[in-house]
């Protein structure tokens, strides 16, 4: 488990930057540039990601539960993620209403990621792993709202195809990720 938390204080930790030190992301990036900040962030954020993978798969071997959720948990868990696919969706695609509504659908994405996965896991690491997710997405998603008060984004227009294509393309990515990709990254079924 120690390798997983580590590796989940790297990746969430970099991705905790402007939450703690936008001052300092800001110098570095006058600094170094704007390009050089991207590559490193991103290659802090690669590294603590997948040493969190990794730990959470060694974390599965040995588990210690501290709860055992009742089977129904896996059926809210389903439910809620597919709001969680379109809020996903939104945050990447141009125009949407979805995203000009929020403002930060990403990050309401993993906030109902982590907290459905709670409700459906009661192994320590899974509740370390799904805790430290929904607790960072709480206070990226505040800051993120404290920024737009004090410098408000220019509106965004929107169009009706756009805000269907979401719909659409996040119902399908529930659906592949569901019914296949779950199972064959995760190792655990949705649905069994």
């Amino acid at each position: 488990m120690t390798i997983m938390i580590i590796g989940l204080l790297i990746f969430l930790g970099s991705h905790s930057v402007r939450i703690f030190a936008e001052n300092w992301r800001q110098q570095q990036i006058a600094k170094h540039g704007e390009t050089t900040w991207k590559v490193a962030y991103s290659a802090v954020s690669i590294v603590g990601l997948a040493i969190a993978i990794y730990g959470f798969g060694q974390m599965r071997l040995d588990p210690i539960y501290i709860w055992y959720p009742p089977m129904g948990m896996r059926h809210a868990v389903a439910l809620l993620m597919v709001p969680a696919f379109i809020m996903l969706v939104a945050a990447y695609i141009p125009h949407n209403a979805i995203k000009a509504k929020l403002g930060h659908p990403m990050m309401l994405a993993v906030k109902i990621w982590a907290f459905a996965h709670l409700l459906a896991n009661g192994r320590l690491g899974d509740i370390i792993f799904f805790a430290a997710f929904l607790i960072w997405a709480i206070l990226a998603f505040k800051t993120a709202k404290k920024r737009g008060r004090l410098t408000p984004p220019a509106p965004v227009s929107t169009n009706k195809m756009a805000t269907i294509a979401t719909i659409l393309v996040g119902l399908v990515a529930y659906v592949v990720f569901a019914f296949y990709l779950h199972t064959v990254l995760i190792g655990v079924p949705v649905f069994s």
